[in-house]
């Protein structure tokens, strides 16, 4: 069966007639099930469960719930999620593109694909495609409810079958694309039929197009694709091809000018100097080329000099328009080398993967101004010329800024706020409550950092033990720190801390010379400090994805607990490092809010109670 296709739209109707679905960048699929057959079929009829295991195992442990459904057709996209909003295309294509067995193994464990559902088109073996979208949605997101799978795009859970929800509120929507740099948006009319193998008007698409302020180098008269650059400093960098969006009479006007002023020839590539602006709209930067790439327009309003490379990243991070990014070629760290664009193109990198930790908490941050070679200084109080847009709130005479958005996140970035402070409970909570556990493990320096491995990894045993969800990050600097979730307003800070100092007893009557909680420095003796005063109302920890303003520019990552082994080490992990990492691994907090409610802390506490 081939599936129904949308309509590529500059817009998207904002009406009653429609219904929203962010569109993710995958692999289109239809998922055949029968009593005795299962087939996830690709666009080109190939079943794609042998090159995804996990998608075929975990549907086979579903069999006694989906039963009742057989035989079932659903139609949906297989990706590998980045986050809740957007899918990783680059990393779903190298496991297409794997051969051995063993390898498909490997990755499918270590970085599941998930199977995200969108319609129905067939339930105990009715065909339902000519009911209304509205009527399937329902009917398939009833499925979903009953059999217990997530209703929403999920990263971190087992269950790799999920349902896409459907908005009626676009522009909200769209906000939401943008910010965690989704492909897109469907758009479906309510009343729409499943037409087979139609690419129809009943669905539309709009994608998140990202912009390129470039101009042209050269054209291929063979194929027709015209190369494209920017300035890197007095040097043209390639930024890739363009060809489709042009119309027919704007291709032959510019095919004649190129030719006409070309400087050099080679084989079918005519080269030209550059002279002609365009506006590109483009996907994603893959691979150091645009993905995608579409022409939007001639840009006779700018000159070449106008289309650098640094405008081109800026452009390519998705920066919000609000934000006029301030010298960005201002020296931050000498060694590594790190300038202030790079340190905001890692923000607007890590901003998905941060945020859920930044929202509705109140903030305080460590600005610095002059890099790392000048002064920083703590500010908790909004300042006056802060934007409009900056959400704060009063607390102890502070007016703390809640850093609830993109814009405010960036704009915090640009005035240099390097380091993220954040308290162990949200706004939206009671004050008694705490949101989360967190052990903070100092060792004496870097070179006793083998003191704090040694400490998570007796806590993950007793954890483990004990049932609890947990979860690692390096400090940033010279130690680890230890999370355990908690329900909201469910806790309280005493309850807490019979916990935490359960556990510090714990590792230091396992090993007295190694551990303590002896606040001054020159009585741990060169023991670790297990810092569970920190723990408390009013106090702070640095944010997971966080940069430190030390002088190596460390980052506070969130770690799987496989890799806390000997072999690790906190200097590693810095800014590509990190980027590369989320790029191939994903983030190993991705299931963090979502196991706070099945926590099972209560009885725990509950024995403890009782004991102490």
């Amino acid at each position: 069966m081939k599936p129904m296709l949308p309509t590529l739209k500059s817009a998207i109707p904002p009406n009653k007639e429609w219904a929203y679905e962010v569109k993710y960048d995958g692999f289109r699929a239809l998922l055949e099930w029968k009593q005795n057959s299962l087939h996830l079929w690709s666009r080109n009829e190939k079943d794609l469960l042998p090159q995804f295991p996990e998608i075929e195992s975990f549907l086979l442990s579903i069999r006694e719930k989906i039963g009742p459904y057989l035989p079932l057709t659903l139609d949906g996209e297989l990706v590998l999620l980045e986050n809740p909003l957007k899918a990783n295309f680059g990393q779903l294509q190298i496991r297409g593109r794997m051969k051995s067995a063993s390898r498909i193994k490997e990755a499918s464990a270590a970085r599941p694909c998930r199977y995200l559902v969108f319609d129905l088109l067939e339930k105990t073996g009715q065909d339902v495609r000519n009911q209304p979208y509205i009527k399937r949605k329902k009917d398939l997101h009833q499925l979903f409810q009953s059999a217990g799978l997530p209703l929403s795009p999920k990263i971190g859970t087992n269950e790799l079958l999920q349902y896409i929800p459907f908005s009626r509120e676009c522009s909200k929507l769209w906000r939401n694309i943008e910010d965690f740099e989704s492909e897109g948006i469907v758009a479906k009319q309510v009343q729409s039929k499943w037409e087979t193998g139609r690419r129809t008007e009943s669905w539309l698409k709009t994608k998140n197009w990202k912009k390129a302020f470039c101009f042209i180098t050269a054209f291929d008269s063979e194929n027709g694709y015209y190369d494209v650059g920017v300035y890197r400093g007095d040097s043209i960098f390639s930024i890739g091809l363009f060809l489709f969006s042009i119309q027919a009479e704007q291709k032959q006007a510019l095919t004649k000018v190129i030719k006409d002023n070309s400087y050099r020839t080679d084989k079918n590539k005519l080269y030209i100097k550059p002279s002609i602006c365009v506006e590109i709209d483009y996907l994603e930067w893959y691979e150091d080329k645009m993905r995608e790439a579409h022409f939007h327009s001639f840009r006779f309003d700018l000159s070449p000099e106008d289309c650098t490379y640094v405008q081109f990243l800026l452009n390519q991070a998705d920066i919000p328009t609000e934000i006029d990014i301030t010298h960005p070629n201002k020296p931050l760290w000498e060694r590594p080398p790190i300038e202030k664009l790079d340190f905001i193109l890692y923000m607007r990198k890590v901003f998905p993967f941060m945020h859920s930790f930044l929202e509705n908490r109140t903030l305080t941050v460590i600005r610095f101004p002059h890099g790392t070679f000048g002064d920083p200084f703590y500010q908790k109080n909004c300042p006056e010329y802060a934007p409009d847009y900056v959400q704060t709130v009063r607390k102890d005479n502070i007016d703390y800024i809640v850093c609830n958005d993109l814009n405010t996140y960036i704009w915090l970035a640009n005035q240099l706020a390097v380091e993220f402070h954040i308290p162990f409970h949200t706004i939206t909570s009671k004050s008694q409550y705490a949101s989360e556990i967190v052990f903070d493990l100092d060792p004496p320096s870097r070179q006793e950092f083998y003191l704090a491995i040694e400490a998570s990894l007796i806590m993950k045993e007793v954890f483990d033990q004990l049932n609890l969800i947990s979860f690692i990050k390096t400090s940033g600097n010279k130690g680890l720190q230890v999370y355990i979730p908690l329900p909201e307003e469910t806790f309280t800070w005493e309850e807490t801390r019979l916990f935490t100092e359960f556990v510090a007893d714990y590792l230091i009557t396992k090993e007295p010379d190694k551990f303590t909680v002896e606040r001054l420095k020159k009585n741990r003796e060169g023991r670790l400090y297990i810092d569970i005063v920190q723990h408390a109302e009013g106090k702070t920890i640095i944010a997971p994805y966080s940069m430190r303003g030390n002088d190596e520019a460390l980052i506070a990552t969130p770690l799987f607990w496989e890799e806390v082994t000997e072999s690790l080490h906190p200097e590693k992990f810095t800014i590509s490092v990190v980027k590369d990492r989320l790029n191939v691994m994903g983030c190993p907090f991705a299931f963090y809010f979502d196991s706070k409610n099945i926590q099972p802390f209560a009885p725990v506490l509950s024995f403890l109670m009782k004991e102490f």
